[in-house]
């Protein structure tokens, strides 16, 4: 999924009112949910991106957070909170769909879920929360690949039940209302419209005896240790998919899916452009002018020789090919960009400003003569 600006996503301005961000996530939804576009994997990823962004701009905290840094001000852990995982990822629909759950429910074929998954089913159970958790790393552990270990907290299968929500013995009843089916059908005038069963919440069954470790749910709280390997070449941003580790359904519901969302850290030699990688080497002027070897430091830990031509100048640039960051899921690597910088020293003994002013003469300098100008390159600030 592109990392867009969360405004964008849901095609409102940065001083959008709660009202606005509302209606351009309602338009979002209807447009992208799943049961509209079954079988689309690039509608439920922009259904979900939608989400996301309504999460965080919906909430006054977290989007003063998020206009002032950005995402990297959501801080780590799940669904973009400061250090905890008590949010989820993705929203339920409740608070500001309202009164369009009929509307939904004709518009995709008689079933409308709301959080808690994309995509209810009809006269069955729901699919559990999908997690996101937000992981830190430095430049060298997404370059050479890492795995990590992580603790998940979360709504977990019910072991005393099996995630039926019936105390052990028993078992889930037919639904009297809807009859099994989940569903009930209301007739308003010409038009008739169905809905989600209201006594059993479209899960087509009733527990009369429930279980008292998970109080008829069928889930309870549990902490999941996971590994998890993180590819080499990962950016900030990369979205790692585990299947079904995220939230069980309610009354034995399939898993969600957590989502590990990297995050790279900034690095005190290295500048990340892409692939690539770019090292600024601060060289005496001496080596300009005369040329010579120098060690640069690569993001493996190692060092490589590279050659100074005679004649260089500030601001020249040298590859070192294929020392870059890897493709992920790819071959090969970016390359190693070294920007040169001549270092002018600033209090010069009287032996060298004597040598320096013979130099000069040698090379027949004339400051008024020689100086030369030029156009500032378009990046200058």
């Amino acid at each position: 999924m592109a990392d867009r600006d969360y405004y964008e996503v849901l095609g409102v301005a940065k001083g959008a009112s709660k009202d606005e961000i509302k209606k351009g996530y309602r338009k979002m939804a209807i447009k992208y949910h799943p049961d509209k576009n079954r079988g689309d994997a690039s509608a439920e990823e922009k259904f979900k991106e939608a989400t996301e962004a309504y999460e965080v701009l919906s909430d006054d905290q977290k989007r003063q957070m998020y206009d002032q840094f950005g995402k990297a001000g959501l801080g780590q852990g799940m669904g973009g909170g400061p250090g905890g995982f008590g949010q989820r990822a993705y929203t339920d629909f409740s608070d500001i769909f309202g009164d369009l759950g009929d509307v939904f429910s004709e518009f995709f074929g008689g079933n409308f879920s709301g959080g808690g998954g994309f995509g209810g089913r009809r006269g069955g159970v729901r699919r559990g929360s999908d997690l996101r958790y937000n992981l830190e790393l430095s430049l060298e552990d997404a370059a050479m690949g890492k795995e990590v270990k992580l603790e998940i907290p979360k709504q977990d299968t019910c072991e005393t039940c099996d995630g039926s929500g019936a105390k052990k013995g028993s078992s889930p009843v037919s639904c009297e209302t809807c009859g099994g089916v989940g569903q009930v059908r209301r007739t308003q005038g010409f038009f008739s419209v169905t809905t989600s069963c209201p006594s059993c919440q479209g899960r087509g069954q009733t527990i009369k005896d429930p279980c008292g470790t998970c109080k008829g749910s069928g889930v309870t709280e549990k902490r999941r240790t996971l590994h998890i390997k993180i590819p080499a070449g990962v950016e900030s941003g990369s979205r790692l998919k585990v299947a079904s580790e995220g939230e069980a359904g309610p009354n034995g519901g399939p898993h969600g899916d957590l989502y590990v969302v990297t995050h790279i850290k900034g690095h005190e030699v290295f500048e990340r452009q892409g692939n690539d990688l770019v090292v600024q080497a601060n060289l005496p002027v001496t080596t300009g002018l005369l040329g010579g070897d120098i060690e640069v430091p690569t993001i493996d830990g190692k060092k490589v020789r590279m050659k100074i031509p005679p004649g260089t100048e500030s601001g020249q640039i040298f590859r070192l090919k294929g020392k870059g960051m890897p493709y992920m899921g790819g071959y090969g690597k970016g390359d190693q960009h070294v920007l040169i910088n001549l270092k002018i020293p600033k209090n010069l003994s009287k032996k060298a400003r004597e040598l320096v002013a013979e130099l000069q003469n040698e090379l027949g300098d004339n400051i008024a003569k020689e100086t030369e100008y030029s156009r500032v390159s378009a990046g200058y600030q």
